[in-house]
């Protein structure tokens, strides 16, 4: 419990208007519950969440330390109350989480709050899986990245064993990734692999093709099969030889056939008339080809984990 007594300039204010700007970590929502639980207390008594405050009332807060520490961008889990994931699958070692289109993976320079692992040490926090006061320095992380407007399989380790075992394998190639995207026209031929260059842009945040080597280019390659065509759009799915930053969706703009939705390497006119703001691009399948010693993940070996609900291929593919 800690006490805080209401100075001059903090009179006249609202009980949870004040509490909420003093605990800025606490979740509005979790406010509301302690106030109703007299767990805030004024003088010693509980109130109502819109009592105004007199300077020298003293308040008692029965409310973990925790939410007394200042906002960092590593304790900002805190501030979500009702986690919102939608789990392929969880053990003692590891999370897969189906990411939506529009949610971001971490914090940008944008400053973006409510990110996906945000919302994975807020879940398991309040499963008291993970308590970072008593880590010296792990916290739960995520093992792979996928782009804003890209859904999809990401990997989260919950020990700092498995954080490090999944990062080898996938340095090491030994975590097949799979994804399912919409293309403009009909890839010729229709299986096959896209090989080339990426030079990434910083300023424009925007990767270029090239078919030879270039200074600070990088090698893509993605292998890729359409699994059917539909007048001018077709399903296909791609298998990452290469991690690079906007890979399938500028590889397959280099090549003639852009993505659906795509509003960076895409065709506007065609998105519009489809009525497609994000880039129909989906990370829905993992396969763990483990070709050495995985230590604590070793029964994951050969196993494949793959989301059902693509919304695009639903909608056009069904």
């Amino acid at each position: 419990m800690k006490e805080v007594r209401i100075g001059k300039n903090d009179a006249g204010q609202r009980l949870d208007r004040f509490v909420a700007k003093t605990l800025p970590l606490l979740p509005p929502s979790l406010l509301q519950k302690y106030i109703r639980l007299k767990r805030v207390k004024v003088n010693g008594k509980g109130a109502k969440r819109d009592v105004r405050l007199n300077e020298g009332d003293m308040l008692q807060l029965y409310i973990n330390d925790e939410f007394f520490d200042r906002p960092t961008a590593e304790n900002a889990f805190l501030t979500i109350a009702r986690p919102q994931l939608d789990i392929v699958y969880e053990d003692e070692q590891i999370l897969l989480v189906n990411k939506r289109p529009g949610m971001v993976v971490h914090a940008d320079e944008s400053g973006s709050a409510n990110t996906l692992i945000q919302h994975i040490q807020a879940y398991l926090y309040q499963k008291r899986e993970w308590d970072p006061r008593l880590e010296n320095a792990f916290a739960p992380a995520l093992c792979n990245r996928i782009d804003r407007n890209t859904g999809g399989m990401v990997i989260a380790a919950k020990t700092a064993e498995a954080l490090r075992i999944m990062n080898e394998k996938i340095r090491d190639r030994e975590i097949s990734k799979y994804y399912l995207c919409i293309t403009l026209g009909r890839p010729e031929p229709p299986a096959g692999v896209l090989r080339g260059y990426l030079f990434k842009d910083e300023t424009k945040k925007q990767v270029f093709v090239r078919r030879s080597p270039v200074p600070g280019a990088k090698t893509a390659v993605t292998y890729y099969r359409t699994l059917e065509s539909r007048g001018e759009l077709s399903l296909v799915e791609c298998e990452l030889g290469t991690g690079r930053t906007h890979q399938i969706r500028a590889q397959f703009a280099g090549a003639g056939h852009p993505l659906l939705g795509d509003g960076k390497y895409g065709i506007g006119a065609v998105n519009r008339r489809y009525g497609m703001e994000k880039q129909a691009l989906y990370a829905y399948k993992l396969t763990f080809n483990f070709q050495t010693d995985a230590g604590c993940l070793a029964y994951l070996k050969g196993k494949t984990f793959e989301i059902k609900n693509i919304p695009f291929r639903d909608a056009y593919f069904s």
